[in-house]
């Protein structure tokens, strides 16, 4: 077995053991804290593959924007930061190990570019984009796989809002349809008073 296939299995199964966790995990922040290890993960497979711009899109948008989300939505829940402050410890152990294993990760693709570069691996001609390959792909060969999986991705996100949609009677709301249709009359009202003299 080479270096790269030995790397290829260790991502593939801490990506496996981070899926599992970010399922099975009963504390939302050992979930999230898994998810990043996966998203991690992951980019470090699109690398081993030369696929850069999607490792980096991946690693960027993704991890950031998972994060950026579940910050937003810790701070917009109505939390008792003293109770949260009192987690942190018991948090700390699963964030050193997802730390601990990116750090593994980054070493062993540290020692995958020195090793491809003492074996001679060749590179891909200059004028070679493989995001310009990308964009040829999935617009050609893979547009129907593409199309079907942004229908099924909208599709999720309608189900999750009318999941979540409840009507309350004591939510106030606005509707744009009498904002639309008011006249002046109804809303600017001209009094006459008669002046005062001193």
């Amino acid at each position: 077995m080479d270096f790269k296939t030995f790397v290829f299995y260790l991502m593939s199964a801490i990506l496996l053991f981070g899926a599992l966790r970010v399922i099975t995990a009963r504390n939302p922040v050992h979930a999230a804290l898994s998810l990043v290890l996966c998203f991690f993960t992951a980019g470090g497979i699109w690398l081993l593959l030369r696929a850069e711009f999607l490792a980096i899109t991946l690693v960027l948008v993704y991890v950031g924007a998972v994060m950026v989300l579940f910050l937003f939505v810790v701070m917009m829940l109505d939390i008792n930061l003293e109770r949260l402050r009192q987690g942190f410890w018991a948090n700390l152990w699963p964030g050193i190990i997802v730390g601990g294993l990116m750090l593994v990760e980054m070493v062993l693709f540290l020692k995958y570019i020195r090793h491809s570069e003492a074996e001679n691996v060749p590179a891909p001609a200059a004028d070679y984009s493989n995001t310009k390959e990308i964009g040829r792909l999935i617009y050609t060969e893979y547009v129907y796989p593409f199309e079907l999986a942004a229908v099924i991705l909208l599709v999720a996100i309608i189900a999750a809002i009318a999941l979540t949609l409840r009507k309350r009677k004591d939510t106030k709301f606005i509707s744009p349809a009498e904002q639309i249709a008011v006249k002046r009359k109804d809303r600017v009202r001209i009094v006459t008073m008669p002046v005062e003299k001193k």
